[in-house]
């Protein structure tokens, strides 16, 4: 029971920088009167998270306390990151911009390089402690856990921002860290075995799995139509006169808990249906999902909308994306090789990862060329290229 807790608790810790900082730091650099240019740079903080591969093998090959390989690492990220947001917090906002936006950016980098090696020490973990048959159901927890996070500090902590401040607002943040990790002192992970094989020969024998370039090209498409359709909910919704705080309870609430009950629900099923039929059948979910979103956007300048499609429509989409989350987040971790679980997983998100963000960037240009309703139908075909 104890490595549940543990990994609970750090996957949710894994969602707190990034809800907090992804939904207040746009609109207060903006109040500080920061160009909209530099605050559009914010985005390049979360680039770790796309390249943590690189550095991943690393933590298959070394650790920072003898014998420790992934508990030293888990503990010495996530220490370390909530000492950043001190250090944030020892001056106000105004002073860390008041010269440009460079020295935060540069810590919000430094936080995320830390919370993304976590992650991938915690991925290892995950896959070498628990057994095949459970999998689903770590990868339910892994995707509500961050979910979790996320809604801790977007939600609750930015509501009751105007309130605490960015000084006690951090504190807070900090101090969240440090509690989620407690469960793992608690929880001692199995001995990772280093393996004899150089590190770069070892990490590049990946590629040589069986079935390795389908397995490959599956990762960088599954995902693709949902990460290409959803970036335009929120402006389709804005645009069909859904006000900021409807908005809000939509997303942040009805949404969140929809995605929290389908990647539970989908690490449940996982286990009673099997990999192969859980991986096709929620993909046609997605497709599903994103083609309930079509009409919503005739409702612009409505005097009476319709709320049951639009209700219907996010609950749909955010369940769906929760299955298809689970699901092939357990496939990743059956794709592992012992001595290189840290190296393997982190490969394989940051496929998903890349192909989201190419596939979310293109996103604009195409609900502007073919109208909302367009591109939910293409985004819907693409989720079906995996098949």
């Amino acid at each position: 029971m104890n490595k549940w807790f543990a990994l609970t608790g750090l996957y949710l810790v894994q969602g707190l920088p990034h809800g907090f900082f992804g939904q207040a730091m746009p609109v207060l650099l903006r109040q500080q009167g920061l160009d909209l240019a530099l605050i559009g740079m914010l985005s390049v903080v979360s680039l770790p998270w796309a390249l943590k591969f690189l550095w991943a093998p690393l933590l298959d090959r070394f650790a920072l306390k003898r014998g420790e390989y992934r508990r030293s690492w888990i503990l010495a990220m996530n220490y370390s990151a909530a000492a950043v947001l001190l250090l944030l917090a020892s001056q106000p906002l105004a002073v860390w911009t008041e010269s440009g936006l460079f020295l935060p950016l540069g810590l919000l980098l430094l936080l995320n390089t830390l919370i993304a090696t976590q992650d991938i020490a915690t991925d290892a973990m995950a896959v070498e402690n628990i057994e095949p048959a459970r999998r689903g159901l770590a990868n339910g927890i892994q995707v509500a856990g961050y979910r979790s996070g996320m809604i801790i500090a977007g939600g609750l902590l930015v509501s009751l921002y105007g309130v605490i401040g960015w000084h006690w607002a951090l504190w807070l943040l900090a101090g969240l860290m440090v509690l989620g990790t407690l469960p793992l002192w608690l929880f001692k992970p199995r001995a990772h075995l280093v393996s004899r094989e150089p590190l770069w020969p070892q990490w590049l024998g990946f590629f040589r799995l069986k079935d390795a370039g389908l397995w490959i090209l599956l990762l960088l498409v599954y995902k693709l139509g949902d990460a290409f359709g959803t970036p335009m909910i929120r402006p389709l919704l804005s645009d069909a006169g859904v006000s900021l705080e409807q908005l809000g309870v939509l997303m942040g609430t009805t949404g969140f808990l929809a995605g929290l009950f389908g990647a539970l629900l989908g690490g449940w099923l996982v286990t009673r249906l099997g990999r192969q039929a859980t991986l096709l059948a929620f993909l046609l979910a997605e497709a599903l999902a994103l083609l309930s979103y079509l009409g919503i956007d005739g409702m612009a300048g409505a005097l009476q909308k319709d709320w049951l499609h639009i209700y219907l429509a996010v609950i749909v989409e955010h369940l769906a994306g929760g299955l298809g989350t689970a699901a092939l987040f357990t496939v990743m971790m059956d794709r592992c090789r012992a001595h290189c679980e840290a190296g393997d997983y982190a490969l394989q998100s940051c496929l998903v990862i890349i192909s989201g963000m190419i596939a979310g960037s293109l996103s604009g240009f195409s609900a502007r060329a073919l109208g909302y309703d367009g591109h939910f139908v293409v985004a819907a075909l693409l989720t079906l290229l995996p098949l």
